[in-house]
């Protein structure tokens, strides 16, 4: 099966006369269509390496390769035509944008880059919308302004914006950590769901070891380096080796 993140020793280093390195000689690949999380405590690297498979931000050393492209090498422009067209993201916090509609927040990847593989039209974006609204079951919100609806129906709606483009990836950082256990859980269901349905390659950063558990693959990052790759079982399964 083709690999769709190739990380070939990788560090990040940060600052100029003090340098801090984030991340130490990472490597490590994922096939097309895992589900797996990245797990480590704050400041393990966790974050920067979402950051780096995300395409905001730059390894100092190594490569990054996502769906065969070194993207480290593509220019500002490229990167962010890649990451409208490859890429959905999942935040902590869902930055929905409180003074448009359920359904105009999903429609703003669109306005920006149109929906990949189609020449779409305003029919088609709104079809498109409605049609993961009532996925993720609220379609019935699709009319309400952001600012009205509940904290978990925020995080399903933001979701679905990942989704607008039928992304390769979904990149998410944090996803639960704002939810209480039963829309935690609610949001890891329509994850699973997406993917088994859709085919998408998930990278769940987490703190969540609950969460986490429950993914298929399990990486954890320590001062920078990876610590622990492990299948199905954390800990109880033998290494993944990159």
């Amino acid at each position: 099966m083709a690999d769709t993140i190739t990380v070939s020793d990788v560090t990040k280093e940060y600052g100029t006369t003090v340098k801090t390195k984030a991340l130490r000689g990472v490597s490590f690949r994922v096939e097309n269509k895992e589900f797996l999380s990245i797990i480590g405590q704050s400041g393990s690297g966790k974050s920067t390496l979402l950051n780096l498979l995300g395409l905001l931000d730059r390894p100092t050393e190594g490569t990054v390769s996502l769906l065969g492209t070194d993207v480290g090498a593509l220019s500002k422009k490229e990167r962010a035509a890649f990451r409208n067209k490859h890429l959905g993201f999942v935040f902590q916090f869902h930055h929905l944008l409180p003074e448009f509609s359920v359904r105009e927040n999903l429609l703003i990847p669109t306005w920006i880059g149109g929906l990949k593989g189609a020449a779409s039209t305003a029919t088609q974006t709104r079809k498109r919308a409605e049609e993961i609204l009532d996925f993720l079951g609220v379609g019935q919100v699709a009319d309400k302004s952001a600012e009205q609806i509940s904290g978990g129906q925020k995080q399903r709606v933001a979701i679905g914006r990942a989704l607008m483009n039928s992304p390769d990836i979904l990149l998410a950082d944090e996803p639960t950590g704002n939810l209480d256990t039963e829309n935690s859980a609610l949001v890891y269901d329509l994850f699973r769901r997406i993917h088994d349905e859709m085919g998408t390659t998930f990278v769940i950063v987490t703190h969540d070891r609950a969460i986490a558990q429950q993914t298929d693959r399990i990486i954890e990052v320590t001062d920078g380096l990876i610590s622990e790759d492990v299948k199905n079982e954390y800990l109880d399964a033998p290494a993944i080796r990159p």
